[in-house]
């Protein structure tokens, strides 16, 4: 389901543009249609007003909760059931934010991550990922939305930019508070510029060598660390608000001496954020994470040597917090033979 759809549905019903606006804002803002200071009867055309019922049950329809998982952090993970009976995951971090999907699934097959496990399913329509911040804000407030969930973004771009541009219209989150998350692709470089709404970038960056990151990230597009980190400070001078770089702790792959050096040499002086993530446990990986203070450790020193540089704690780790861990989990799914796709590491 995508947004265009909806808006063909409710001109057919005689909304124009104002009554439109007044629709997919109070939905996207998980409010009833008759809120608002106006009455309906001075405001909306009679034909739309007979159709509301019909309206609020189909967007009501696109997205329901299937099961809610809340964390010790105030973290809540939701498995989120799409019109299809698929299911994608949702996060609500503390402090106001939301973490959404974009596909169910994902073709990227980044190793250290359980949603490539299977590959893609399907793209998720502009609504349905707009349906997620709503269930979402039926919740509590959330003032911050991250394209971070299972999927890469790039890979439905035409879908999240018109989720994106709702959100940071009718939706009323800040743009630099909707976060667009990547594994870099010149696709985005060239498209987010021009649009109204221009989110903030976040680039999976992860290693400074190229080859490891080709293992790291074995279908993601060519581009260097080099390139990537050249065309997100271009995005960052032209928005004003810095690339946050996501760097994923692997013990003994991405936490050496070498690759300090590295991330030194490629974001000292940069418009740019890193933010270090210790690896947030996938069964059947052989992957570790370092221990906590050696993860302070390497913050500290990067901070010193001119790298604006945050430690993050993965949240809602105690309720499987990897992306694709409850969508595998209530499929059935075990790590040697997933049957139902699993998830992306947000």
């Amino acid at each position: 389901m995508h947004l265009d759809q909806l808006r063909q549905r409710l001109r057919a019903n005689g909304a124009g543009p104002s009554h439109e606006y007044r629709v997919l804002r109070l939905w996207s803002q998980a409010q009833p249609q008759s809120a608002g200071k106006r009455r309906l009867e001075d405001f909306l055309p009679a034909a739309l007003r007979a159709a509301l019922p019909e309206v609020e049950a189909e967007l009501a329809s696109i997205a329901r909760l299937r099961s809610i998982h809340p964390g010790a952090d105030g973290s809540e993970r939701l498995l989120v059931e799409l019109a299809d009976g698929q299911t994608v995951e949702s996060v609500l971090l503390p402090r106001e934010g939301l973490c959404i999907s974009s596909q169910v699934g994902c073709a990227v097959g980044c190793v250290f991550c359980m949603t490539g496990r299977e590959g893609l399913v399907r793209q998720l329509g502009s609504a349905e990922m707009v349906a997620q911040v709503a269930l979402a804000r039926a919740r509590r407030d959330v003032r911050k939305v991250v394209f971070m969930g299972m999927g890469e973004p790039a890979h439905n771009l035409d879908a999240v930019l018109e989720a994106v541009d709702l959100l940071g219209t009718a939706g009323n989150i800040g743009h630099k508070n909707i976060v667009f998350s990547t594994v870099g692709d010149p696709r985005v470089f060239e498209r987010l510029p021009l649009g109204r709404v221009k989110p903030a970038l976040a680039l999976s960056l992860h290693t400074t060598k190229a080859e490891l990151r080709r293992e790291l990230l074995p279908r993601a597009p060519r581009m260097t660390p080099q390139e990537l980190v050249e065309a997100g400070e271009t995005y960052a001078r032209a928005t004003g608000y810095p690339i946050q770089y996501q760097w994923t702790l692997l013990e003994g792959v991405n936490d050496g001496a070498d690759e300090m050096d590295g991330i030194v040499r490629l974001l000292a002086g940069r418009y740019a954020v890193l933010n270090l993530i210790p690896f947030n446990a996938v069964e059947g990986t052989d992957f570790r994470r370092p221990d906590w203070e050696r993860c302070v450790a390497m913050a500290r020193e990067l901070h010193r040597r001119g790298v604006l540089t945050k430690l993050r704690r993965s949240a809602g780790q105690d309720v499987d917090a990897g992306c694709g861990q409850l969508r595998a989990r209530q499929a059935g799914c075990t790590p040697d033979a997933p049957s139902d796709g699993s998830g992306r590491g947000g």
